[in-house]
Formats: structure tokens, sequence, C-alpha cells
């Protein structure tokens, strides 16, 4: 097979494959792109969740934790119930939630890996300050299981690599030899910044919105999910990152599109008992 058949049968079978794979993310309908199977992902987190577990030191009793697994019962049980009351498939059905608190004071985070496998750390708790916005954050985190961000990205990765393959032959192995002699990988660089990093900051913007649904539902008070973005702003007053070259929007930016959306989103989405 010669170059050009070569290039030309890769692109069908991509277009064909990326045709057959695509869905929509839960409540937004946004258009997603999922070549690779959830059980795998979700397999791969509960591995490297038992990992972390053993790793770092956790808090296993006491207000914080017993607030954290409170909130997440919660959630639980309004997401489901939800997409029942809905008439739409739960997304959340094959997840098998835990939590853990991770004692970190430098480390302003959590996460939810896929699968419902969930870390908080005890710094972002400075900048929560209450259960509501704990509760904020719990369910922006949450909002990346519930819409498989990490399946997405999986598979845009899996595109991407495709994809420099057949740049670098149709150069020639030009990108190949730029590579080895500045010793960077401008591809793995270039997609980054012009795919890769625009597409997280819509996962990102996706989990904000729906984070704030799965608080709302919830039963919780989701106006200070704005207090809490705010109190994350001045923290890293001027230490963020220029836009281009970050995978999440800036504070201000994240500020301003909460404030858009919540009156709407305590209208339409009310606490479910």
């Amino acid at each position: 097979m010669n170059r050009r058949n070569f290039i030309q049968y890769m692109g069908c079978s991509c277009l064909s494959l990326g045709i057959s794979s695509c869905t929509t993310a839960p409540i937004t309908e946004r258009r997603q792109l999922k070549l690779l199977p959830e059980s795998k992902l979700n397999m791969q987190a509960a591995q490297i969740y038992e990992k972390v577990k053993k790793k770092e030191k956790l808090i296993k009793s006491g207000k914080e934790i017993d607030n954290i697994k409170k909130i997440g019962k919660k959630m639980e049980f309004a997401i489901g119930e939800y997409f029942y009351q809905s008439n739409l498939s739960d997304p959340t059905i094959n997840f098998d939630w835990e939590y853990i608190l991770i004692d970190n004071k430098k480390i302003k985070n959590a996460w939810c890996m896929p699968g419902g496998k969930i870390g908080v750390y005890t710094g972002i708790l400075e900048i929560t300050k209450n259960t509501n916005g704990l509760a904020a954050v719990m369910g922006h985190e949450i909002a990346h299981a519930v819409a498989k961000h990490s399946v997405e990205r999986a598979s845009r990765g899996v595109l991407v690599n495709a994809g420099t393959q057949i740049i670098d032959i149709v150069s020639g192995g030009k990108l190949s030899s730029v590579n080895r002699a500045t010793g960077m990988d401008t591809v793995g660089m270039l997609s980054q910044i012009g795919l890769m990093n625009p597409f997280s900051r819509t996962q990102e913007s996706e989990a904000d919105y729906l984070g704030l649904i799965f608080s709302s539902i919830s039963g919780y008070d989701i106006r200070e999910t704005i207090k809490v973005w705010e109190r994350m702003r001045e923290f890293y007053k001027g230490k963020e990152p220029p836009l281009f070259l970050s995978t999440h929007p800036s504070s201000s930016n994240r500020i301003a599109n909460l404030t858009e959306w919540i009156n709407e989103v305590i209208i339409k989405y009310p606490p479910i008992t």
C-alpha cells in the first residue's frame, strides 16, 4: 500500500470509527466521542484508587470525613433519582462510590475518578469553608465522572496519537527529525495547545454547570459556589497561567459563567427529596 492510499485508508477508518462512537453528555447533550469502554477505565481507576489509599495519609474519622460522606451520599441518591424521574439512562448505574480524605493542607484540590472514586485533600477545606462550599467542589468533581470526561479524554488521545503518526508520514518523517534534533515533542505540544487544552476547558465548564445542578438537586445552596471561586481566585492571585496554556477556565471566567447559570439552575433543578 503506498503512502497516499494508507493516509486515505486511515482517514476513512478514523472517520467511520468516530461516527459510530458518538454519544451525548447527560443533561447538556453535548456531542462526545467515546472509543474506549467505560468499564476498562473504571477498573483501572479502582486499582489506582487503592494505591492512593495505601500511599497517602488518610483521615478516617471525624466530622470532616463524615461530612464528605454525607454530601456524597446525598448526591448519589439525588443524581440517581433525577435520571430515574426523568426517564433517562442513569450514567452512575455502574458506579462503586467511595470517599477518602487525604491529609495534605498544601494541596487545595479534590477529584473524582471514573466509577465514583472520590478524593478530597484537607487543603481544599480552607477554600470551601462550609458544607455548601464543599458540596460545590464535590458536585463539580462528580460531574466529571457522570459526564464520562475521562472516557472522552482517553478517546481523544487515541485520535490525536493516530493523527500525529499520519502527519509524520505525510511530512516524510520531518517532525520526527525536528523532535530528535531539539529534544522536544513538537507535535505533542501543538496538539496539547491546539486541541487538548481547549477541549479540557470545555469539559471544565460543563462540569461547573452540571456541578451546580447536582448540588442543587441534593439540597445545597449553590450561591456559595461563587464565593468558593472568589476565594480560589484570591488564593491563586497572579499565579494562573495564560488561558491558552491552561486546561481550566480562569477563575474570573468561571465566576461570570456561574453567576449567569445560578438562577436558572435554582428554578429548573430544585432539591430532590
